[in-house]
């Protein structure tokens, strides 16, 4: 099962500070000397801007192909959790390392916060976590200040929490494992460098994972891989019995789904080959067995959407609620006497 995250008792703690720039435009790489420190309830303030990112992401872990120690924030990482008083020696590693990483012309300079977060829970455990932030952009925010007795109108530049471009949260917990990690990364620009050459990160593959990748393969099959001569309203019964699969059933049998939601040996063969070119994609083959995480499956299930686009301006689009309904309710056809073709669809009454 997913891990629980909470922030609810979460609290910031020290922060590290850097400004990160691109080397091959001999942008220079500062850091703090000193760690940041804060007032109780500027923690209170701030701690939302180093949690709120990550929620909803797929969990991750440090991965390396030699040896996990050799993963450069893995390590870094590691002394802070057992030293928090490294926190402003590490920060300063880790932005040498993400400096000694962005050799690409895409990549932009920005400001780098690591931060020590106390009492995240997981799974309703407390534990502590690194937040690692990046902005690449400064946003223009307006102060209204009383200089020698008189009002003025002041602007700054600053980050704005709605603005990070990449980040990374760690939490303590799952050591041997990688750690258990969050990251996003909203302007990669084709790179892939924060979560490929900075972080060095793989998606953990258990159950969720595996959930989430075959109920996300089955839906952009339904879109992309049956012919397309195939008709919409056909697509859509493919995706819904392939979701509906993940749906009734607790456990998930690659055998077993061939036969009870594919059935035809047309899709089938179909369905083999995108699977093909989705391993061949992630460099590993995907499991053929695992326990179905529901929640994870009916997700991916309520994001697809097929519609018919006609030449005369009507669009339909199809329901997850299709997969229930009748096949008599909808026909095509040709009138003989328009020259058209029509599409008749049956129900009881509007919504």
């Amino acid at each position: 099962m997913p891990n629980t995250l909470n922030f609810r008792r979460a609290k910031l703690g020290s922060l590290s500070l850097a400004r990160v720039g691109n080397p091959l435009r001999s942008e220079p790489l500062k850091t703090s000397k000193e760690l940041c420190s804060f007032s109780d309830e500027d923690k209170v303030l701030l701690t939302p801007s180093f949690l709120k990112p990550f929620k909803s992401l797929e969990r991750r872990a440090f991965d390396h192909h030699s040896s996990l120690e050799l993963n450069e924030v893995y390590r870094y990482a590691g002394a802070i959790f057992d030293d928090a008083t490294q926190l402003a020696q590490q920060g300063r590693k880790i932005a040498r390392h993400l400096y000694n990483t962005s050799k690409h012309p895409n990549i932009k300079s920005g400001d780098l916060c690591v931060a020590l977060i106390d009492d995240l829970l997981v799974d309703g455990e407390p534990c502590q976590a690194i937040s690692i932030i990046k902005s690449e952009s400064r946003v223009p925010f307006l102060e209204v200040a009383d200089t020698d007795g008189d009002l003025q109108l002041i602007t700054h530049q600053g980050i704005s929490p709605d603005k990070i471009d990449k980040g990374c949260l760690i939490a303590n917990c799952e050591k041997d494992g990688g750690y258990l990690v969050y990251t996003f990364d909203k302007t990669s620009s084709g790179t892939n460098f924060w979560m490929r050459d900075f972080l060095g990160v793989k998606f953990r593959r258990d159950d969720d994972f595996m959930t989430k990748r075959y109920a996300d393969m089955c839906v952009s099959f339904a879109k992309e891989g049956l012919p397309d001569e195939m008709a919409a309203e056909e697509k859509c019964r493919v995706a819904n019995k392939a979701i509906e699969y993940f749906e009734e059933r607790d456990e998930f049998d690659l055998k077993n789904f061939r036969e009870e939601a594919l059935k035809e040996p047309d899709i089938i063969e179909k369905f083999d080959e995108f699977r093909g070119m989705q391993d061949e994609e992630d460099g590993t083959a995907l499991d053929e067995t695992f326990t179905i995480d529901k929640k994870i499956a009916k997700k991916a299930g309520n994001r697809f959407r097929s519609t018919i686009k006609l030449d005369t301006g009507v669009n339909m689009s199809f329901a997850p609620a299709f997969k229930d309904a009748d096949e008599s309710i909808f026909e095509r056809g040709f009138d003989d006497g328009k020259q058209m073709k029509y599409i008749k669809v049956y129900y009881q009454e509007e919504l």
